[in-house]
C-alpha cells in the first residue's frame, strides 16, 4: 500500500515556539512549581509529555482561566498558544506568581490590528469558535467585539456604528471566512475586512484541496483541536470518500483501507511529528 503524507502537515512554529517554551522553562527551574492555564496547545500527547516532567496543565470546562488561578498559591504560570485576558494576567501578576507567556506570534498580531481598529472607533465582527480560549481572549478586549460562530449569530447582530471590521480566529476555515464575510456584508455593506487566518493553518487547507486521486484520508489530531477540526470538514466537503480524524495509530481499522491501494496522512498543527510517523 502507498501512505503519502501531505505536505504541509503537522506542527506549526507557534506550537513549537509553546511547547519549546514550557521544556526550557522546567529545564531552567527544575524544582520550582510549573502550571499551564489551559492545554498549551490542543493535543492530548503534549500535554501527557510535559506532565511527565512535572508542568501541571490545569485544565477544567467549568472554570475560566481566570478561576483558575485560584488553585495556585505560587510558582509559575505558562501562558497558551491560544492568548489569554490582560485581567489573567493581571490576577497571576498580583498573587506574585512568575508568568511566562507562550501566546503564537499570529495571535499576538491579530490582537494588534484589532486594539487598532477599536481605538478608531470601530465595532468588530469576529468569526470564531465558541468558547474557544482564543475566541475568549480576544471577546475579553470590549463590548464591542461581536462573535459570530455561523449564519444564525450574524442574523442577531444589532450594531449601529457605520465603522465595522470583520475579522476572525487564526484557526479557521479560510473558505468558511470567505462566506461569512459574504454574509455579513449582505447586512452590513460598509465592513472592512482584514483576513487573518495564520499562514501555517491556510496551507495545510489548502494542500487537502490540492490533492489528486484521494480517496482515504486520515486527518491526525485531538478533537479539542479546532485547525484539526477545520482540516476535516473540508476534506469531508471536497468530496474525499472516506475521511477519518483519528487521534494515534491504534485508531486505524483494517476496513477503512480495504480495497485502496493509496492512502493519504495529513494532521493538525498541533499534532506531534512522531505520531505522524508512526501513523
Amino acid at each position: 500500500m502507498n501512505v503519502k503524507r501531505v505536505v504541509p502537515s503537522g506542527f506549526c512554529k507557534g506550537v513549537v515556539s509553546a511547547v519549546n517554551l514550557a521544556k526550557k522553562t522546567r529545564a531552567s527551574n527544575p524544582d520550582t512549581p510549573i502550571y499551564i492555564l489551559g492545554n498549551i496547545v490542543h493535543n492530548s500527547y503534549v500535554t501527557d509529555e510535559l506532565t511527565k516532567q512535572g508542568i501541571v496543565t490545569l485544565d477544567d470546562s467549568k472554570c475560566s482561566r481566570y478561576e483558575l488561578l485560584d488553585q495556585i498559591d505560587s510558582g509559575i504560570v505558562i501562558l497558551t498558544a491560544h492568548g489569554t485576558a490582560d485581567a489573567v494576567k493581571n490576577k497571576a501578576l498580583k498573587k506574585g506568581l512568575t508568568v511566562v507567556d507562550g501566546t503564537c506570534k499570529d495571535v499576538l498580531k491579530t490582537k494588534d490590528i484589532i486594539v487598532q481598529y477599536l481605538d478608531s472607533g470601530y465595532d468588530v465582527i469576529y468569526f470564531g469558535k465558541k468558547n474557544h480560549p482564543e475566541a475568549n481572549a480576544i471577546l475579553s478586549l470590549s463590548t464591542r467585539i461581536h462573535l459570530v460562530s455561523g449564519k444564525e449569530d450574524i442574523e442577531q447582530l444589532n450594531i449601529t456604528n457605520q465603522k465595522i471590521i470583520i475579522t476572525n480566529q487564526t484557526t479557521m476555515s479560510f473558505l468558511e471566512l470567505e462566506k461569512m464575510i459574504e454574509l455579513i456584508k449582505v447586512r452590513y455593506p460598509n465592513a472592512e475586512a482584514v483576513k487573518e487566518i495564520c499562514t501555517a493553518t491556510s496551507m495545510r487547507q489548502k494542500a487537502i484541496l490540492e490533492l489528486k486521486d484521494c480517496e482515504v484520508l486520515y486527518v491526525v489530531g485531538d478533537i479539542k483541536s479546532n485547525n484539526t477540526t477545520r482540516l476535516f470538514e473540508i476534506a469531508r466537503n471536497r468530496g474525499i470518500k472516506k475521511v477519518y480524524m483519528i487521534n494515534d495509530v491504534k485508531d486505524i481499522k483494517k476496513e477503512d483501507v480495504k480495497g485502496h491501494d493509496c492512502v493519504h496522512v495529513t494532521a493538525g498543527a498541533s499534532t506531534p511529528p512522531e505520531l505522524i510517523n508512526e501513523i
